[in-house]
């Protein structure tokens, strides 16, 4: 085989390699920005529920195909619903993303009296939620325990975490706006207990709900 022949050779090659590599790239990009992404959970404000060290997928595809820069959604799919756990952009801050679970939608009528939601006027119950402080701050004091009441503005959610004594969230910041939400959250692929230096196996594959 001629020199020309093996620098023929060797340049297809390396062709070949490249444009794998290239379509690889831009499938990831593809399925991270509109399918499906991976999240860790750094804080306990939705425990019992999520544990700090959870590692879990985010169904980006669930409320539609939505523009990766201004959030604007191209081909509608679906919507948040209440007790949906989602990830978003922190309203505060657009660059931190924030994970609690829906309590409101929009129209919906939000009031917390001594701790009890009440969603239209009505108990909103949530199993998984908790309550680990057995103080009750008054209105004024913190809107923790006493809070609202206050309509949801269109094109929002109202959200909360299921630790509800430790949980930053719409209580105290308000609304979420559907432009700012990446996903839904739907099964944990792994988790890890850095206090105890050892893998939580019996939270893999769990489905959250």
């Amino acid at each position: 085989m001629s020199a020309e022949s093996q620098a023929s050779q060797s340049k297809s090659v390396f062709r070949e390699y490249a444009e794998a590599i290239v379509i690889a790239l831009l499938l990831a990009f593809v399925i991270r920005t509109f399918v499906v992404q991976a999240f860790k959970i750094p804080s306990s404000s939705m425990e019992p529920t999520l544990l700090v060290g959870d590692h879990l997928l985010v169904n980006k595809f669930v409320y539609g195909i939505k523009s990766p820069f201004t959030g604007a959604t191209w081909i509608p799919i679906g919507t948040p619903e209440r007790r949906d756990i989602i990830v978003f952009k922190f309203p505060l801050n657009p660059s931190l993303d924030f994970i609690k679970r829906v309590i409101g939608v929009e129209g919906d009528r939000i009031e917390i009296v001594n701790k009890k939601l009440y969603v239209n006027g009505k108990p909103f119950e949530v199993g998984s939620a908790v309550f680990r402080d057995p103080d009750i701050f008054p209105p004024g004091v913190s809107a923790r325990d006493n809070f609202g009441p206050i309509v949801v503005p269109p094109h929002s959610l109202f959200v909360m975490g299921d630790n509800r004594d430790n949980s930053h969230d719409s209580r105290f910041w308000n609304f979420v706006d559907l432009k700012a939400v990446k996903g839904k959250a739907f099964i944990l692929y792994w988790s890890w207990d850095s206090d105890d230096f050892a893998v939580r196996w019996n939270r893999i594959g769990r489905l959250l709900h």
